[in-house]
């Protein structure tokens, strides 16, 4: 009998890599190469959910990524992104760029021995190239909402919690295809403290589900108090960042309303069109497109639409919370246009196989591209916090025709520092006359007004009592 020989592996090679690098991943911030960006690359072992925690330390610090190179085969993650401040210049302060190193390393570590008992820790975030240091969400309550979308919707949840002297910390909101999703967080009126009574927890969750309930014609809206174990588990591993995790919990509340299908018409027959060739609802001229690689068992997603901040984590986010691992990627934006490349595999080593799976990869994909992008203007409005504050103004605001299609509420010390994204419930475009009439009745009065669409001209006035609506706002806040 032949005797085989097997060639003999030292049994530490496969620690080689961290043996020679160390245990924590490589960060080399780079501002000589390119005239016009800072050059990051990242080398480390690779864990599932790296890409996404690395995008998102990126993008939670406002950094644009105008180009990146991925490659995570055989076990090693190896990145190249080209970033630019809010401003579009290269990273300037030396604290930003140590901050980026520290961050990512400490998202190695996280994914590797983070666990759902373990606690928060405080997250440190850049804004303008100001460090800030806030507190994680322990000492408030997280209330979770899903449902159909109406006009006034924001406005009577914001309603209900004051009506049951819950004080909202802070809150965001995303509608989309007649869904919304919405998480808050929220202290007892009275002792601006967590709310821990199961009880009132529980009444709490039954109002806000009988408000998303009325009028629901689709899903099965609800309103949860989820523990640290149910967040935690529900983050898939999310980062530590405050205002990231957020975003990646309501892709996934969008997600799970199936916000991907279009809304039913009832007028009219449904109109069937080719995926990832649909219109270009809100400017962004998507284009989506999935092709094999057969020879190396890839499915290849190809993705062309408007650029934009954040774009590359809300397509890095869905892909990695659909259980997809990828492999390989290429991003670029040229010409105000944003193309991406993404190689593949389900988690379960396997290529999209079938034409259903390819299409709800695609939908997905539109979807989470297009919940950031909204039409009408954006209203952006700082005032001393009070209870009843969110409640007045969106109550104001709503009586006036105006829809919240998205909000980001946030209290910083003693200021309430509210972004709303509004439309007029008619389907008329608001006159920016009008808005610029709030603006000076506001008097002293923080307020600010950006267009989020593109006009021409003037449009219609709509037929509600607007000359008013800034000394509403104005008196509510006061």
């Amino acid at each position: 009998m032949q005797k085989v020989c097997w060639p003999y592996f030292d049994p530490d090679f496969e620690n080689l890599r961290e043996r020679i690098y160390g245990p924590t991943c490589r960060v080399s911030i780079d501002n000589e190469s390119m005239e016009d960006c800072t050059v990051i690359k990242v080398d480390s072992v690779n864990k599932q959910g790296l890409l996404l925690e690395v995008v998102q330390v990126l993008t939670d610090m406002n950094l644009s990524i105008s180009k990146s190179y991925i490659s995570s085969d055989g076990g090693w993650f190896m990145d190249v992104f080209h970033v630019k401040d809010e401003h579009g210049n290269k990273i300037g302060d030396q604290r930003v760029i140590d901050y980026i190193q520290q961050a990512i390393d400490t998202t190695k570590e996280t994914l590797s021995s983070s666990s759902p008992s373990s606690p928060k820790a405080k997250a440190k975030v850049y804004t303008n190239s100001t460090l800030l240091l806030s507190e994680h969400y322990n000492e408030h309550t997280a209330i979770e909402m899903t449902g159909t979308d109406r006009p006034g919707l924001f406005s009577e949840i914001s309603a209900t919690l004051a009506d049951l002297h819950c004080n909202i910390v802070e809150a965001h909101a995303w509608s989309h295809n007649t869904r919304l999703a919405c998480v808050a967080y929220i202290s007892d009126q009275r002792t601006n403290t967590p709310i821990e009574d199961r009880s009132r927890l529980a009444t709490i969750a039954d109002h806000l589900t009988m408000v998303l309930r009325a009028k629901s014609t689709s899903g099965s809206p609800r309103a949860t108090v989820p523990n640290q174990q149910e967040v935690k588990a529900s983050d898939l591993q999310g980062g530590e960042g405050m205002t990231t995790n957020v975003e990646r919990r309501l892709h996934q509340l969008m997600l799970s309303v199936r916000d991907f299908d279009e809304p039913a018409s009832e007028s009219s027959s449904p109109i069937v069109m080719p995926m990832g060739l649909g219109p270009d609802r809100n400017g962004q001229n998507l284009r989506i497109s999935i092709e094999e690689w057969n020879e190396k068992g890839y499915s290849v997603v190809n993705i062309k639409c408007k650029d934009r901040r954040r774009l590359m984590f809300d397509t890095v986010c869905t892909l990695t919370d659909m259980q997809y691992v990828i492999f390989h990627a290429s991003a670029f934006a040229r010409g105000g246009y944003a193309y991406q490349e993404y190689f593949i595999r389900h988690v379960d080593g396997c290529a999209l196989s079938t034409e259903g799976e390819k299409d709800r990869v695609m939908k997905c994909l539109e979807a989470a591209i297009e919940r950031r992008v909204c039409e009408g203007f954006k209203l952006e409005l700082c005032a001393n916090n009070r209870i009843g504050l969110l409640s007045d103004i969106t109550r104001v605001l709503r009586e006036n025709g105006l829809a919240v299609v998205r909000a980001d509420v946030e209290t910083q010390g003693e200021k309430a520092v509210n972004a709303f994204y509004l439309k007029d419930t008619s389907g008329n475009e608001v006159d920016m006359e009008f808005v610029e009439r709030i603006k000076r009745e506001m008097g002293p009065i923080n307020l600010a007004v950006q267009t989020e669409t593109k006009r021409h001209g003037l449009a219609e006035k709509p037929n509600t009592p607007f000359s008013s609506l800034g000394g509403f706002l104005k008196s509510q806040i006061e």
